[in-house]
């Protein structure tokens, strides 16, 4: 039975996740210095699955008519054109370039995943990469065109975007931060890289919750029902409105402020880190 500490670290767990995992600070290292400072909970598995599954929601329940779109027009255009999607519509390119985009990640995240979890998950790799990649995504984002539109993504946009991805397996770094700023890098306005990003992690989050969950179910560890229902709900509400928030932020403000959190965060991991507090 879960007690009342269960159902606290449950609620703040899903604050975090949901701040961090659609702004571009990383939620995986937050989570990792979360680890570090509050120790070890002793059912991981309970709030990992609870933590995907209201990811899963927030970016499935924001985007549905998106989806519903994209999957109606793909269905469409398989029943007029058949594989010539060179006349598919532009909704069905669009859902065939994020499909494309998401195989890097699924396939470096199957081989490489127990390598990533056992050895990348150090404090001080974390401060590094904060602080590295932020000043690459602010980088690209300050130095990056705009001259393209979301459906003017093209194949090799969307791959570049993918393999970018591949580098957010790596705590510290962020998925949305580094996809948002490739796409900017590759010419797309601040609001059409974001919402590309979202999108293209809607398959990676959904394939992520759906082993989560298979191994929550096949595993010996007892999974505590209300702290996940709440880490679950906590996530995905306030996931769903963070993506709302941030896509009107960018339509006229930058990454900088960000960057800077990033920065400043990443050094102070540091200096606990050279001190050993974490």
């Amino acid at each position: 039975m879960a007690n009342i500490d269960d159902l606290l670290l449950a609620a703040i767990l899903g604050v975090l996740q949901a701040a961090t995992e659609f702004l571009p600070v990383s939620s995986s290292g937050h989570l990792v210095l979360a680890d570090e400072l509050v120790g070890n909970a002793e059912n991981d598995l309970t709030f990992d699955v609870a933590l995907h599954l209201g990811t899963m929601i927030a970016v499935v329940a924001y985007f549905w008519r998106d989806w519903i779109m994209i999957i109606g027009s793909v269905l469409s255009d398989l029943m007029e054109y058949g594989w010539r999607i060179t006349a598919w519509s532009r909704h069905s390119l669009l859902g065939v370039w994020v499909i494309i985009g998401t195989i890097p990640v699924v396939v470096v995240g199957l081989l490489f995943s127990s390598f990533i979890e056992r050895e990348l998950r150090e404090p001080w790799i974390v401060g590094i990469m904060l602080i590295g990649f932020g000043i690459v995504i602010g980088a690209l984002d300050r130095w990056g065109s705009t001259f393209l539109k979301l459906f003017e993504i093209t194949l090799g946009r969307a791959l570049a975007v993918g393999l970018v991805q591949v580098v957010a397996l790596i705590p510290g770094v962020s998925r949305s931060g580094i996809t948002i700023a490739a796409a900017r890098g590759l010419g797309l306005d601040r609001p059409s890289a974001a919402r590309f990003s979202f999108l293209l992690s809607t398959p990676a989050v959904l394939g992520a919750s759906v082993l989560q969950f298979n191994k929550a179910l096949t595993s010996e560890e007892t999974m505590l029902w209300a702290p996940m229902a709440i880490g679950v709900i906590v996530a995905a509400v306030l996931g769903a409105l963070v993506i709302r928030w941030l896509l009107a932020f960018l339509v006229r403000g930058t990454l900088m402020p960000f960057v800077w959190y990033r920065i400043g965060l990443g050094t102070l991991v540091l200096a606990l880190s050279a001190t050993d507090v974490i």
